[in-house]
C-alpha cells in the first residue's frame, strides 16, 4: 500500500512538472502572439540595393519570425526634421524605434529621453540611454577578406577604393582592405578617393572616374551608399568588390564578391529581448562570430585558387586566433603604429583611426 502511494505521489509530481514545463514554453511563445509595431527610419530608400536595402531585407526576416508590424519611413532628414517623424511613429503605436544612420543620434536620444517606455536602437551611433542601444559590426574583418580577393585578382597592382568620408569608420575599412591586399600581394597599391558624401551619385561617380583616369585600375571597391562607382567600373570593365548588398545580378560580368550585412542576426535576438523584457542598454560591436557580417558568394569571375585562401583566413577569424590589426603594423609614411605582439584597441579603431597603413595612397586634386 505504501509502495502504491509512493508511485502515485511520483506520478503526480511528474504531471505537475510537465504542466510547469508546458507553461514555461507557452509563456515563451506568447511574446509573438501579439503583434508588435516597430518604426524604422532610413536615410535612404528600402530598395537602393545598398545600405537601406540591407536593413529592410533583414527587418522583413525579423518581421516574419517575431510577428512584427513595421512602419518604414524613407529618406528622412538627418537633422531636427527626423524628430516629428519619430514622434508620429510613437503616436501610431510603435513600441520600438530604429534609426539607421549616425546623423540621427542626438535627435533619437532626445526622443528617447521623452519616451522612457519606448525602446530605441541606433545603427552606427554612440549615444546611449536606459532605453537606447547603439550597434554596428566589425566590417573591417570582411574588408580584409575582400582585400585578399583584390590582391590576388589584380593584374596591374593598382586598386581603387571610393570612400565617403575621412572618418574612423571608413578609415579602418580602407586599412583592413589594404592589409588584406598586401598580405597576398605586397607590390599592390590601393588608391583612395574621398567623395565626401554617402549617397550623392554625381560626387561618387566623379570620384570613381578620377581614380580610373589617373591610375591603371583593374579592381575597385567602395565605402559608399551610392552605386555610381559600380556603374562606372562596369562600363570600363573593372572588377567590382561591393559593399552592403550582393549586387551580382546588376553587374554579372564584373562583380566578384561583397562585404555584406546580415542585420537579421542582430535585429531578431535584440527585438526578442525587448519582447521578453530583457532589454539591456549597451553599444554592440559585433564581429564575424555573430553572423552580422559576411561575404557574398564568390562569382565565377573570381580567379581559381582564391576561394580556399580566403576561406582559411575566415576560419582563423571565426576561431578567434586572428584579427586584422595585429602588430607589427606600419603606416604609409613608414612609422611603426602597432608593435609586434600587440593589437589595436577597440577605442582607437572606433574613434581615432586617423592614419593609413602601408600600401594606401590618398588621391587628391
Amino acid at each position: 500500500m505504501k509502495r502504491l502511494s509512493m508511485i502515485a505521489g511520483i506520478i503526480i509530481i511528474l504531471i505537475i512538472a510537465g504542466i510547469a514545463a508546458i507553461n514555461i514554453k507557452q509563456a515563451d511563445t506568447d511574446i509573438t502572439k501579439q503583434q508588435t509595431k516597430v518604426g524604422f527610419i532610413l536615410n535612404g530608400a528600402i530598395d537602393d540595393a545598398n545600405w537601406g536595402q540591407s536593413h529592410y531585407e533583414a527587418m522583413e526576416v525579423s518581421r516574419e519570425e517575431l510577428n512584427l508590424a513595421i512602419e518604414y519611413r524613407e529618406d528622412v532628414p538627418m537633422d531636427g526634421g527626423c524628430v516629428p517623424v519619430m514622434e508620429e511613429l510613437i503616436e501610431d503605436g510603435c513600441e520600438i524605434i530604429i534609426c539607421n544612420s549616425f546623423e540621427y543620434g542626438e535627435y533619437e536620444l532626445q526622443v528617447a529621453e521623452r519616451h522612457p517606455d519606448i525602446h530605441f536602437f541606433h545603427a552606427t551611433g554612440v549615444e546611449e540611454a536606459p532605453n537606447l542601444s547603439t550597434y554596428f559590426g566589425r566590417m573591417y574583418q570582411m574588408r580584409y577578406l575582400c582585400g585578399i580577393v583584390a590582391g590576388l585578382q589584380t593584374e596591374t597592382n593598382e586598386i581603387a577604393y571610393v570612400a565617403a568620408y575621412d572618418i574612423s569608420e571608413v578609415n579602418r575599412g580602407i586599412n583592413a582592405f589594404t592589409m588584406g591586399v598586401r598580405s597576398v600581394n605586397p607590390d599592390a597599391t590601393v588608391y583612395v578617393r574621398f567623395c565626401n558624401t554617402w549617397m550623392d551619385d554625381q560626387e561618387t561617380g566623379e570620384a570613381a572616374m578620377e581614380l580610373f583616369d589617373r591610375h591603371d585600375i583593374d579592381v575597385m571597391t567602395v565605402h559608399s551608399d551610392s552605386l555610381a562607382a559600380y556603374d562606372e567600373a562596369d562600363r570600363r570593365g573593372i572588377w567590382i568588390i561591393g559593399y552592403n548588398c550582393d549586387n551580382t545580378e546588376r553587374y554579372p560580368e564584373h562583380f566578384l564578391t561583397a562585404a555584406v550585412w546580415k542585420w537579421e542576426n542582430f535585429y531578431t535576438p535584440r527585438i526578442r529581448e525587448v519582447l521578453q523584457n530583457k532589454f539591456v542598454s549597451r553599444h554592440y560591436w559585433e564581429g564575424i562570430e555573430s553572423g552580422m557580417i559576411s561575404l557574398s558568394p564568390f562569382t565565377d569571375n573570381v580567379k581559381q585558387g582564391i576561394r580556399p585562401i580566403v576561406e582559411e583566413q575566415q576560419k582563423r577569424m571565426e576561431r578567434g586566433v586572428f584579427d586584422v590589426f595585429y602588430g607589427p603594423v606600419y603606416d604609409n609614411e613608414g612609422n611603426l603604429r602597432i608593435n609586434e605582439g600587440e593589437s589595436m584597441t577597440d577605442e582607437s579603431m572606433l574613434n581615432s583611426f586617423d592614419w593609413y597603413v602601408e600600401g594606401v595612397m590618398i588621391d587628391e586634386d
